[in-house]
């Protein structure tokens, strides 16, 4: 799709434009920039041939718009999303919903807010076109009164199910966070209703929207590589007591003791002094910063709310003599949702699940596009960093099989024929950060952050590289050796890098250009069959980690309508009233 191989070079010994890209074909990016972009946005819509828009932008409800909420806000086009309600429980994620995240540079390019997003002038100006609810049923509620068409759900992992299979109910399509759901039975659960409502449920793990990823995937296709037999994916993070990006601040109020106690009236006192001192000097900075110190007092103002109304949970942990040795409110359970395996799942679910996504779409690549799923992983898991303040692991080590072509179980040569995949997610050393590296005979593909590139003839690692075209017509593409290099390839490939990013914009775009044009065709790439498999995957990774064993994949596991799970509990619509 990508490689015309006949007149494409890579050039360099890396391809380091912000996605790497000296691989997007240059007629593809002509045709880009000569329609200008046609999304706004991104390339998906002609990179990924949906349509450039739709007759009239799908009215959604944002149910949970935290740290991802407001990523999702973020990334959105109006040209195909119209927000039209919000709901949280949180005073602190409201604001950033309309304001976006003041924290640093990073979070604000990441969450601008809707005030941004819709170019509206002032919060209340926004809040005459947004609705703010509470608890999410209050939207589901009020969405038909509200023209709502469909929602996006980003919640603790623990309210993926419940709320989906409710807004289905409602008449709603939906796009949930990852991980699907909170349990294999749950996601079997939210599948069927999906598919008894005939309604959109779409999963968003980002990676089959992101054109790095989906180069990467043409090289395998093409055989550039060579044959793909091993890879190996990380996602290390310096993450200690005390610092942990998962263990956000609390208002001190509700958790005088806690580790971060007092952080953010600490930076309200300091930040405070710091307006004073620009005002002073007539800074244009001032205003930023009147926008951080709004920010914490709404952090702060999370106090009043009554986490157990919600049910959130207290919760002890008593030594081998029954001495508490640690406690925990219902509201840092809702704050901090993440490190608890009742609302959350671990680094398995959070990191875990998008890299072994990545690792299942470059499989595919070898087997004509068909997804595979898994023959076994062994994995394990441990805390050696982190004391009893949670029960979400430190670190989780894992190794999956999966089929290779020609795997055949049933035959003694043919059932070794099969791909490796290593995966480590860490804290405590942020050493490599995340990223995934694609071992063939004859290449190395090297993805690091979801933005960056590099590839490598398998033995040569500092020479530089080019793809020519095989010698006969049906062989496949190689690498050798370029001692030049390309510059006109180079400079594609940092303009190539400039419009697309992550994903999240191209798979809302996706999201409501199929809900405009329903067709059995026409469904996103995270569909529940693809969305199921991930869950299976991740889930079953933490069963085997927390057992230090090895698990074999059942098929049954990955169908919807098979009852069968790994965590051996059938699904029940009969739950959901």
């Amino acid at each position: 799709m990508l490689l015309s191989p006949e007149d494409r070079a890579i050039g360099k010994e890396n391809f380091h434009a912000a996605i790497g890209s000296k691989l997007i074909r240059r007629d593809f990016l002509k045709e880009a920039f000569k329609k200008d972009v046609a999304s706004g946005k991104g390339l998906g819509p002609l990179y990924f041939k949906y349509g450039a828009s739709v007759p009239e932008p799908v009215r959604v409800g944002v149910i949970g718009t935290g740290d991802e909420g407001s990523v999702l806000i973020g990334a959105i086009n109006p040209k195909y999303l119209s927000v039209k309600a919000i709901a949280d429980i949180r005073p602190y994620n409201v604001w950033r919903a309309f304001n976006g995240d003041y924290s640093s540079d990073a979070a604000h390019k990441a969450r601008p807010g809707l005030m941004k997003v819709h170019g509206w002038k002032s919060e209340d100006e926004a809040k005459k076109h947004v609705k703010v609810y509470g608890p999410y049923a209050e939207l589901l509620a009020h969405a038909k009164a509200d023209g709502i068409e469909a929602v996006i759900i980003a919640l603790p992992l623990h309210l993926h199910a419940p709320v989906a299979i409710a807004a289905l109910k409602a008449g709603l399509h939906v796009i949930t966070e990852k991980l699907m759901g909170h349990s294999v039975h749950e996601c079997k659960e939210m599948g069927r209703v999906a598919a008894q409502t005939k309604l959109l449920l779409a999963t968003g793990h980002q990676r089959h929207y992101n054109i790095l990823y989906d180069d990467a995937v043409d090289l395998i296709r093409k055989g550039v590589l060579g044959k793909l037999h091993h890879i190996r994916a990380q996602w290390h993070r310096g993450n200690l007591p005390g610092t942990d990006s998962w263990q956000q601040p609390m208002p001190r109020a509700v958790k005088p003791d806690d580790l971060q106690a007092g952080r953010l009236d600490k930076e309200l006192r300091e930040w405070t002094a710091r307006l004073e001192q620009l005002k002073k000097e007539n800074s244009k900075s001032a205003a930023a910063w009147e926008k951080k110190i709004a920010q914490v007092h709404a952090q702060i103002a999370d106090a009043v709310v009554d986490a157990k109304k919600y049910g959130y949970e207290d919760r002890q942990l008593k030594d081998g003599s029954g001495k508490v040795i640690y406690q925990r409110p219902a509201i840092e359970e809702l704050i901090r949702w993440r490190l608890w395996e009742r609302t959350g799942g671990g680094l398995m679910a959070e990191l875990g699940s998008h890299q072994l996504d990545a690792a299942s779409i470059f499989i595919a690549a070898v087997h004509g596009g068909q997804k595979q799923h898994p023959i076994s992983v062994a994995a394990a898991a441990n805390r050696p960093l982190f004391p009893a303040d949670r029960d979400c692991e430190d670190h989780v080590y894992c190794i999956f099989e999966f089929p290779a072509p020609g795997y055949d179980p049933k035959d003694p040569y043919a059932a070794q024929r099969k791909i490796g995949v290593q995966y480590a997610s860490i804290n405590g050393n942020g050493t490599g950060g995340y990223g995934e590296t694609v071992l063939g005979t004859a290449g190395t593909l090297l993805l690091e952050t979801e933005k960056d590139a590099m590839l490598y003839r398998t033995h040569e690692t500092g020479s530089k590289i080019k793809i020519v075209s095989g010698k006969t017509k049906d062989a496949p593409p190689m690498l050798r050796v370029d001692e030049h290099g390309d510059p006109e390839s180079a400079a594609i490939g940092t303009l190539g890098a400039l419009p697309a990013d992550r994903g999240y914009t191209e798979e809302l775009e996706h999201w409501a250009w199929c809900i405009r044009n329903p067709a059995p065709e026409n469904l996103p790439r995270c569909h529940p069959k693809m969305a199921v498999a991930d869950a299976v995957i991740a889930l079953t990774a933490n069963m085997a980690a927390r057992q230090g064993r090895r698990i074999e994949f059942q098929e049954a596991w990955f169908d919807i309508d098979s009852d069968e799970t790994p965590e051996g509990m059938k699904p029940d619509l009969g739950r959901y009233k």
